[in-house]
């Protein structure tokens, strides 16, 4: 493609470097608005993603183009200027939400067309003598609009990080305190959210919060989940969308356990899986809880499930593992009959000895064993088990408590 307005222009007289820019930059401003309409062409022919664009980002695309075009005209014109003001004259034609529809890369393919095809045309657009000045002053300008692109886009995307971190903490605030549920779906879907099951994790703060957070988030992206992160206090609180490359009932210990070693030290709880993230809520509670109470357990795992600290959490006055204990314990046994629930009392009584149970049952040792096997399976706590004795008692001693009143 040529300049008709460069073809037609008489021969300029030849003179120092001043006059060869001047005659230059009279040519350059009479091919502005033809080199502005090559580029948009050449872009819609060579770029498939700005054919796909809609009309309105199109004509902003097109009004950058002119305007860097003009700009450089502009500042070829004065070189006594120094570095070109890029960033205002160039991209401020076009709104901020431009780089949302405009990845850096694509960027960077539109500064390429521009440059072809003002290169291409260097011969007409110079005046004699002046074809070198103008390559050069061309390879130097789009340098500097390579640069003022990447800083533009690393300032949206500072923005829209510290934006995410707020509205993270929102997020996180709102689980744990049970409230604004109704509006964790969209909050989620701005934060690129879609990942199910879902499960919370809570744990101590490091000596820095923001590489803790930094270095969750980093990690669990990683490994292909969604997460959320937030700093409550002194603990932190991570919500992890589980990858789907992990399924079965041991997936959430499996997405927690490569994260547990970037929280601070001290214990790391989990809590239950749930469908979504809008009941989430449920699971950020019962880690919260769990983590508050997990000092009465000095030697649970690194992380322990919120499920395994339901005696702790009970005796710290957390009504939901009361109830649970309750329902899911003593409820079972009480249904199941007497003999079950009498055959536990004194087993747990007597220092877990069989033979002593059964002398006092008045029972064979052997029927003390079916019924302590059947406890087993009705709460999934074995009563000869020292940890499973200690969930048992205390589920048994809630469950009678809470029969006071029927």
């Amino acid at each position: 493609m040529t300049t008709e307005s460069a073809e037609q222009t008489p021969p300029e007289p030849h003179g120092g470097d001043d006059a060869v820019r001047a005659a230059t930059v009279r040519r350059l401003e009479r091919a502005m608005g033809t080199l502005g309409t090559a580029a948009v062409a050449r872009m819609e022919q060579r770029l498939s993603w700005f054919r796909r664009m809609s009309a309105e980002d199109r004509s902003w695309v097109g009004l950058v183009a002119q305007s860097g075009v003009a700009a450089f005209v502009d500042w070829f014109k004065n070189p006594a200027r120094g570095r070109p003001a890029i960033t205002v004259e160039v991209f401020g034609t076009a709104p901020r939400e431009l780089t949302r529809s405009v990845t850096l890369q694509q960027t960077v393919d539109m500064i390429r067309v521009v440059i072809d095809v003002v290169e291409n045309q260097v011969e007409d657009l110079a005046a004699p003598g002046g074809e070198q000045q103008l390559r050069e002053a061309v390879l130097r300008y789009t340098r500097e609009v390579a640069f003022s692109s990447a800083k533009i886009y690393a300032r949206a995307a500072e923005a829209r990080g510290a934006w995410d971190e707020r509205l993270e903490a929102l997020v996180v605030d709102a689980l744990l305190h049970g409230d604004r549920e109704e509006g964790l779906e969209t909050w989620g879907s701005a934060l690129g959210w879609s990942r199910t099951p879902v499960l919370a994790m809570a744990g101590g703060l490091g000596e820095d919060s923001d590489s803790t957070l930094e270095d969750l988030r980093a990690a669990a992206r990683r490994a292909g989940h969604d997460v959320l992160a937030g700093v409550q206090g002194e603990r932190v609180i991570a919500v992890i969308g589980i990858s789907e490359k992990l399924t079965g009932d041991s997936a959430p210990l499996q997405a927690a356990e490569p994260l547990a070693g970037l929280f601070g030290p001290g214990p790391i709880v989990l809590g239950p899986a749930v469908g979504d993230l809008r009941v989430a809520g449920h699971s950020v509670r019962a880690a919260v809880n769990g983590l508050r109470a997990a000092i009465a357990w000095p030697d649970a795992p690194r992380p322990v499930r919120a499920e395994d600290l339901l005696p702790e959490r009970a005796l710290e006055g957390d009504t939901a593992a009361r109830r649970q204990l309750v329902e899911e314990v003593y409820l079972p046994l009480r249904k199941a009959g007497s003999p079950l629930l009498d055959t536990l009392s004194v087993y747990l009584e007597h220092a877990s000895s069989l033979e002593a149970t059964a002398r006092m049952l008045f029972v064979h040792p052997n029927t003390v064993r079916y019924r302590l096997n059947r406890i087993t399976e009705l709460t999934g706590h074995a009563p000869a088990d020292g940890r499973g004795s200690f969930v048992l008692r205390i589920a048994v001693t809630l469950g009678r408590l809470s029969e006071r009143g029927t």
